[in-house]
């Protein structure tokens, strides 16, 4: 199952486990359970603190739990946890073994301190790159906190019971039985959630912060880089943002960032944080900002205010909110949104195994997202408003090569059609003759280009006809003492290298706005 390099490698990082970890499998007579048992058994042999049995009872086959022996520890998988999951495995396995998570105190603090009883159940797949910060959060929670149990279940192994719950979108998250969250989540996103007194304890907290020298919001690649920009000036730091790693998050494969062969999103936004982190930047992370008030004359402080109602105070502010996926804005998208409408083809794609769905949009991430789904899928039809596919033509010759994709240009999507629980239809119209077709499938993802972040700036700084900041060269914003950069502005060309520049500069003319302004007293 593992080849030698990796179990060389595994031998290695569970040599680290101090204490014993048991592992009880619940098994049946198909492929997948083989695969698992195949699994198990080149685990149990890389380290003698590994106890593996096979004579577990639990109602999904196949599973199995992780447990420290003598504690209340209860972590699951309902997979065989390979693909973007296999690291999740292994910190299960360090973490029930005795391994410290890697995360703040007051973070843990907050989930040993957690009353009550809670069961989550995390619906992923092992092609979401979305999926492992969620299962991981929530393995953590269950290691610290014994009253937490968590399992994380593939979609592709259990059908019935993913059509039964009508879960349409991974990773979704399950409480006690009823929805919780869908999407990436952070664990203090979670925490936030599943404890009711932490919003008004955070927003304290927070609000006691001293002022920074600089604070930047937003913590995608050019929030990043400011970041470390700034702290290298000796300045105090901070980052407010609700996801550190921003767009490159959601983004399977980079391979045109300058000195970097080939790496996925989330890798890069995971080096991108622990830079930032070894330069001593405060992140505040998990949090989303709802207002900006600019320093009231020079050398004042401005303010932020997050949703939770804290306030940071900051001498200089760089805003690097970056963008998300624009919307298709028909009806149907919204009601359905996760429940056959998704943004993400890698992480959703699974769930529609031998189904037919539809991919709105002919750019480079519309054609890329035809061309993985076609090998899931048992069809797709994508349709594109111009009248030509604007994608590279490598790509638009491999899309054209693949028997089961139908193509149609110069058409307007008009509607999303469902059975009031889940996506069972299209509707486009031919631009040419205005005649309507209905598609019938299961799926509609939706790949049609960004809109930036900058909607909560409204009225308080000059922005572009299409929402972006408006910059100057320097990155600028048309408030003193305000800086942007990255996705959000009007800077052409949104890509990941320009925002790393972006934010590079803005937090050096953020600097140089800092040295040469009065210190309010």
């Amino acid at each position: 199952m593992l080849d030698l390099q990796i179990q060389q490698q595994l031998r290695t990082h569970l040599g680290r486990i101090t204490r014993p970890v048991e592992i009880v499998a619940t098994l049946d007579d198909r492929a997948a359970s083989q695969e698992l048992r195949e699994l198990l058994a080149d685990l149990s042999g890389l380290s003698d603190r590994l106890h593996v049995r096979l004579d577990g009872d639990a109602a999904r086959r196949p599973s199995f739990t992780i447990s420290r022996a003598g504690s209340g520890t209860h972590v699951a998988f309902a997979a065989v946890p390979m693909g973007h999951e296999f690291t999740s495995l292994v910190l299960a396995l360090l973490q029930a073994g005795g391994v410290a998570p890697k995360l703040d105190d007051a973070v843990v603090e907050q989930i040993r301190g957690l009353e009550g009883d809670f069961v989550f159940e995390t619906w992923m797949s092992l092609t979401c790159h979305n999926c492992p910060d969620v299962v991981q959060a929530l393995n953590a929670m269950a290691v610290l906190n014994p009253r937490v149990r968590h399992v994380a279940i593939d979609g592709a192994l259990f059908q019935d019971e993913i059509a039964a719950r009508e879960i349409m979108a991974v990773p979704t998250i399950l409480l006690n039985g009823q929805p919780f969250g869908s999407g990436r989540m952070t664990i203090e996103e979670i925490l936030a959630k599943a404890d009711t007194g932490a919003a008004a304890r955070d927003a304290q907290r927070l609000s006691e912060k001293a002022p920074y020298d600089m604070l930047i919001v937003g913590g995608g690649p050019a929030g990043a880089a400011a970041a470390v920009y700034a702290a290298r000036k000796g300045i105090r730091t901070g980052v407010v943002a609700e996801r550190f790693g921003g767009q490159t998050l959601d983004t399977l494969g980079i391979e045109n960032y300058i000195s970097v062969a080939e790496t996925t999103g989330p890798k890069f936004a995971a080096a991108l944080e622990a830079q930032a982190r070894s330069y001593g930047v405060d992140i505040v992370g998990g949090h989303r900002v709802q207002a900006l008030e600019p320093a009231a004359a020079p050398g004042a402080l401005a303010s932020v205010t997050l949703a939770n109602g804290a306030e940071l105070q900051a001498r200089t502010v760089v805003l690097a909110t970056g963008a998300r996926w624009r919307s298709v804005g028909v009806p149907g998208e919204a009601e359905y949104r996760n429940k056959g409408v998704a943004y993400c083809p890698h992480c959703d794609g699974p769930l529609f195994k031998g189904r037919r769905v539809a991919v709105i949009g002919g750019g480079n991430s519309g054609v890329e997202a035809a061309i993985d789904l076609a090998g899931i899928v048992s069809h797709v039809t994508l349709i594109e408003y111009a009248e030509q596919l604007k994608a590279d033509s490598v790509l638009v010759s491999k899309l054209r090569s693949l028997p089961n994709v139908r193509i149609v240009t110069n058409a307007q999507t008009t509607e999303i059609r469902g059975d009031g629980s889940r996506v069972n239809g299209l509707v486009y119209k031919e631009r040419a003759t205005g005649i309507e077709h209905l598609e019938a499938l299961a799926g509609v993802f939706v790949q049609i280009g960004l809109v930036p972040n900058t909607e909560w700036l409204r009225g308080t700084l000059e922005l572009s006809r299409h929402g972006e900041i408006v910059v100057d060269a320097r990155g600028a914003t048309t408030v003193p003492g305000v800086f942007a950069a990255g996705d959000a502005t009007t800077v052409p060309y949104k890509q990941i290298v320009i925002a790393a520049g972006d934010g590079a500069k803005a937090a050096l003319s953020a600097f140089d706005h800092l040295v040469r302004s009065p210190v309010a007293r």
